[in-house]
């Protein structure tokens, strides 16, 4: 198995540098398995969403693609399914809800925060 960052996901789904998305393309189709790690599913929201401008509907199915995607050893992935379903009814970001269902996970009986896009959901308290 081989660690995947960030941007060889970007270049592979965005395909707008042509020689690294080929590269990428040739390396991730070679049936070899590839742990994504849940620091790279945050980073690959962030930069789809704020360099991409793509939507978060749009954001949703890439991630629900690439968590489905069998090639792919996703890190703690019943916490990256969970954060998906939050993200997507919800207003929050992708990293937020994460970053609850780890720390529930954990043992953390809440996780406060500042952020009223969390306000609502599960695991989240709101100062």
């Amino acid at each position: 198995m081989t660690g995947v960052d960030t941007n060889v996901l970007v270049r592979y789904i965005v395909r707008d540098e042509p020689t690294q998305a080929a590269r990428a393309s040739r390396e991730l189709e070679r049936g070899e398995r590839f742990l994504v790690g849940s620091i790279v599913l945050c980073e690959l929201v962030w930069v789809l969403e704020t360099g991409y401008g793509f939507s978060r509907r749009d954001v949703a199915v890439t991630l629900e693609r690439i968590l489905a995607t069998a090639q792919f050893e996703i890190e703690a992935k019943d916490l990256a399914l969970g954060a998906l379903d939050d993200f997507r009814r919800s207003t929050a970001d992708f990293s937020d809800c994460l970053l609850g269902r780890r720390n529930r996970a954990a043992g953390a009986a809440e996780t406060v925060t500042f952020d009223r896009s969390l306000k609502g959901l599960e695991g989240f308290r709101l100062l």
